[in-house]
């Protein structure tokens, strides 16, 4: 039997998702994944049943309501549903779909537009944090055109900067989980491994590419093809994912813990190809980055990923801050990805016990409207 729901699909930075107003789902819980999964066309490598682009940058769905509080305007759940399992992860948030939560606020009457700008607060239900999204509404109408470019995306658009506030300790409650800039973790078939651990939009367990027989230059089809180093990089962000506490066998991490911590391969900044060809100079990035999404190479870079970096590159001690470029710029850091650079910054302070705060951190993306109608399910 079908069945219909209206949702709106956005591109939001590098990534694609369906939105829906969450008094039009099921209350939380299996029924609403249930709906989530067969929307989505979940599980099956192709998601040819559903509305899901079968790789996890577009298999994603943003959950949208008024807020009823004096902080925010909307409320917004992320859910990151799993193309071959029946899975659907909500323990973080993603960049670049939060870039439209604020556009899709405006179009759905959530928020009024303001000229020539409107900012949309946004209250993160992942993370119990608020993002600031700037959004550009000249004549009070919500624009797509613009001039601003990111890498992954063809052609130009208008920018949305997010601003997040006091992103440290996103999901575990602390910029540093383990209170260590580096810790030494035990990784089965591996054995003993150097990570960072950090937690700024989206916890991550950053590696350095030299110690597990990379360069940081691999583009995805290398990564993806080689089940050698898909299995060690798993293992290594189980690894991680037991010493967060999110799950008591590493060997669960594809299935109980399948979003987070990413993990995130970092090396110095050198020249290198990207999936298009181009050549990107050693001088245009402050360091290499390559992150995992469920299991598979991100095809460019995610923002709260390149949130959690910029943060990371603060921390004396961290890997991050051992591979970036001597006096980068903590506001403008530049992570050279496979699909180009992307830049993100962050704000620092200090408690009065001298512990490292992340006040601010800053993204900027892209966004625009693809559809809006009705879904059917069966």
């Amino acid at each position: 039997m079908q069945h219909s729901i209206q949702c709106a699909i956005f591109r939001g930075g590098t990534s694609k998702g369906v939105f829906f107003r969450e008094e039009d789902l099921p209350p939380a819980g299996s029924d609403r994944d249930r709906l989530l999964l067969r929307v989505m066309g979940s599980p099956d490598p192709r998601q040819i049943d559903g509305l899901g682009g079968a790789v996890s940058t577009t298999s994603k769905v943003a959950i949208i309501a008024k807020a009823d509080g004096t902080e925010a305007d909307v409320d917004y759940t992320f859910a990151q549903v799993s193309i071959d399992k029946t899975v659907v992860d909500y323990k973080g948030n993603c960049g670049n779909i939060s870039s439209a939560v604020g556009p899709y606020a405006i179009e759905m009457g959530l928020v009024g537009a303001a000229d020539p700008e409107t900012v949309v607060r946004i209250y993160n239900t992942n993370t119990k944090k608020v993002i600031y999204s700037h959004v550009l509404t000249p004549g009070g109408r919500i624009t797509y055109d613009g001039d601003f470019s990111i890498s992954g995306v063809p052609g130009t658009s208008a920018e949305v900067k997010l601003a997040f506030r006091n992103p440290g300790g996103a999901v575990t409650g602390s910029l540093l989980p383990t209170g260590n800039p580096i810790d030494l973790i035990e990784v089965p078939g591996i054995g003993r491994l150097a990570v960072s651990i950090v937690d700024a939009a989206n916890p991550l367990v950053f590696v350095r590419a030299v110690d597990i027989g990379l360069s940081g230059k691999e583009l995805p089809d290398v990564i993806d093809t080689d089940e050698r180093i898909l299995a060690m990089l798993e293992a290594i962000r189980g690894t991680a994912a037991v010493r967060l506490g999110f799950i008591d066998e590493v060997r669960d991490s594809a299935t109980k813990s399948p979003a987070v911590p990413k993990l995130t391969i970092v090396a110095k900044a050198e020249t290198f190809r990207t999936t298009s060809g181009e050549l990107v100079g050693a001088d245009d990035a402050d360091l290499l980055g390559r992150m995992m999404s469920m299991q598979k190479t991100h095809k460019t870079y995610a923002l709260t990923g390149a949130l959690c970096t910029a943060a990371a590159a603060v921390v004396e001690g961290s890997i991050v801050r051992e591979m970036a470029r001597e006096g980068f710029d903590p506001l403008n850091l530049r992570i050279g990805h496979p699909g180009g650079v992307i830049q993100a910054g962050v704000e620092t302070g200090r408690e009065e016990n001298g512990i490292l705060t992340i006040p601010w951190a800053y993204g900027y993306r892209t966004a625009r409207l693809l559809m809006k109608g009705t879904a059917f399910y069966n």
